[in-house]
């Protein structure tokens, strides 16, 4: 098995074939839409959960996974719960995979955690940086939004952003275009106008094709998807401070004008 950072220079060279030139004229994008989950927000502080109750914490993996793909299953069912909730159900149904009794006191754990992730080291510096560079930064999550503290809150970023939107508005989970629609309309820009940061290609394809352009972030565990007629990100970078300089340097004049 390769272990991470083995190839440096294929991963770089992947990176590199991965990022379009910049146009000269591309300078639409004022208003930086974030990711919350794993893009801002360390969700590898779950892994204790994991490794108590399966004694494996890249189980975690496992669970995110199935919690996006039965979101999106909702999603494209015409259905809705909120995310909160199909984590819980998604824990207790990898639990009845592997033969796991999880208790309610596992459960407000988790619930706990789910609302008190840490922000990852790089967030908040990049945040400052695209800030002063006179971007308006929002979030969108599939997360709900009603919780006091915020998990932004928590996290020590809230005061970054100067509003946050959930799913729960259109009770659809992203990638439906009525996600990115709604930051759209309640801020009364073109979708053009905004630049999506995440983590997670799926969602910046899913951006891309509301209108959007797409940042995206490579943190562990998340690639480029090589197939044909996949939406390559405008940008992309493996560290944010890096994604922060390229929007910046790409987009930094319409932030001000």
């Amino acid at each position: 098995m390769r272990l991470y950072g083995q190839c440096p220079d294929v991963y770089s060279n992947t990176l590199l074939w991965m990022t379009p030139i910049a146009m000269p004229n591309d300078t639409q994008v004022s208003i930086i839409v974030f990711d919350v989950n794993e893009t801002l927000l360390d969700i590898t502080t779950l892994e204790p959960v994991f490794n108590r109750l399966f004694c494996d914490a890249t189980l975690l993996r496992e669970w995110f996974a199935q919690l996006v793909l039965y979101s999106q299953t909702m999603t494209l069912s015409g259905l809705y719960t909120p995310f909160g909730e199909l984590a819980i159900g998604t824990l207790r149904m990898l639990a009845s995979i592997h033969g796991v009794v999880v208790s309610e006191r596992d459960i407000d754990e988790m619930r706990q955690l789910l609302g008190s992730m840490p922000a990852h080291p790089d967030a908040a510096p990049a945040l400052e940086r695209l800030h002063k560079a006179g971007f308006r930064l929002v979030t969108l999550t599939n997360s709900a939004s009603a919780s006091s503290p915020t998990a932004l809150e928590q996290a020590g970023l809230a005061q970054y952003f100067e509003q946050s939107f959930s799913v729960e508005a259109v009770r659809k989970f992203k990638p439906a275009p009525e996600t990115y629609q709604l930051v759209a309309d309640e801020l009364q820009v073109q979708p053009a106008q905004l630049c999506l940061v995440a983590c997670h290609l799926w969602d910046t394809i899913g951006a891309q094709a509301a209108g959007y352009r797409g940042a995206f972030l490579t943190r562990p565990h998340n690639a480029f998807l090589p197939a044909d007629n996949v939406l390559v990100p405008d940008i992309s970078a493996s560290e944010l401070a890096s994604l922060a300089d390229q929007i910046i340097a790409r987009w930094g004049s319409a932030s001000t004008s």
